[in-house]
């Protein structure tokens, strides 16, 4: 059954049809959480209102857009309100403080691939910290278009129908991003 027609099928009560919807972005939805958010909790709290705001309005979906663009619309905007909130209540970051000092608790995350060089582990390290302090740094709707297009690989029109815009906003608030990133990387790159 393709895409148009699970949609249809759990717009007519068909659960196992909004299931396999559910399973076929459920990764998609929890990685673009996570990227924007940083907070495994965040994360899953967003996926959770994120799936429970399409099964409410799924009969609202007209296929004007593709339903990626629709869902993604969605956790975006979900993520945008919860980086308000955190802005607003001064939430904490992902830094915590341990007996070896000031520690980012993304960093004990462990990494699933192999490290082969020690070097270039550390090189990586400090590369990562550094992108995520200018990710940390950029507006929260550049930070947006920039993980959308670099880590979830979605086209800068696409981009712009998730955030209600134009594709040519998009393309320069990306510019505006990936400009900040390189000034703050230019010694690495």
């Amino acid at each position: 059954m393709d895409e148009a027609a699970l949609i249809r099928a759990a717009q007519a009560g068909d659960q196992s049809a909004f299931e396999r919807l559910v399973r076929t972005y459920d990764h998609a939805v929890l990685r673009l959480g996570m990227n924007l958010l940083r907070s495994p909790e965040d994360a899953r709290d967003v996926y959770q209102e994120a799936f429970l705001r399409v099964y409410r309005n799924l009969d609202h979906f007209r296929f004007d857009c593709s339903f990626q663009t629709w869902l993604y619309r969605i956790v975006t905007n979900l993520c945008l309100d919860q980086l308000r909130k955190r802005k607003i209540r001064r939430e904490e970051s992902s830094l915590r403080q341990t007996a070896d000092g000031l520690r980012d608790r993304m960093d004990s995350v462990a990494e699933e691939r192999a490290d082969g060089d020690p070097e270039r582990r550390i090189y990586s390290r400090q590369l990562k910290s550094r992108i995520d302090q200018v990710l940390s740094e950029l507006t929260p709707r550049e930070r947006l278009v920039f993980e959308m297009r670099h880590y979830q690989g979605l086209r800068l029109r696409a981009i712009g129908e998730v955030l209600g815009t134009t594709e040519e906003a998009a393309k320069n608030c990306l510019f505006r991003a990936t400009q900040k990133m390189r000034r703050a990387l230019g010694d690495f790159l």
